[in-house]
């Protein structure tokens, strides 16, 4: 049974799996929802890299217990880059950008948006994953995951900042 519901979740599209993860995306093509759901949706992005720092934290405090205090470096930077990324998306503003103007945005550059988001989600699902994975005490050095997981969320961080460019395209094709 679990085997069938997980292949009917990956049959989903890009905007069925975004509408169900976040809550209130749906809405985003009404004009009127848009800055709201916008901001919904970064606010669901921000409190989820909030969640993953609660998790790094949580790791960080094993090593701590055990008196490795060494490995605390990398768990630092991974939490500053998080703690970043978490803020630049909680405070984006892309009020400017033509995405909440009267202009109707067509299903091609609404697809494109979603699958973009879409994309993040997973990359912090990914995220999620790798930074539960990180070495106990007692086990390997943390180090090299920690400088994996840095990079991860220094490569998210600049997706991210491309959003914006997204945006400008949607809007751009729907004037087209």
């Amino acid at each position: 049974m679990t085997n069938g519901i997980e292949e009917a979740r990956g049959q989903r599209n890009w905007l069925e799996r975004l509408g169900a993860a976040i809550p209130g995306y749906r809405g985003f093509q009404d004009r009127e929802l848009r800055r709201d759901v916008d901001h919904t949706l970064r606010e669901h992005l921000a409190d989820e890299l909030g969640r993953l720092k609660g998790l790094l934290r949580d790791g960080s405090r094993g090593w701590v217990d055990a008196g490795k205090l060494g490995a605390l470096n990398g768990f630092d930077r991974l939490d500053r880059q998080l703690d970043g990324l978490s803020q630049a998306i909680r405070f984006s503003d892309y009020g400017a950008s033509g995405l909440f103007d009267a202009v109707k945005i067509g299903e091609p550059e609404l697809q494109r948006l979603y699958e973009f988001d879409g994309s993040v989600v997973d990359d912090l699902a990914q995220l999620e994953s790798e930074i539960a994975a990180l070495p106990a005490p007692g086990g390997d050095d943390p180090a090299p995951a920690l400088d994996h997981l840095l990079q991860q969320a220094r490569a998210l961080d600049g997706k991210w900042r491309q959003r914006g460019q997204v945006i400008s395209n949607a809007v751009q094709g729907a004037h087209g």
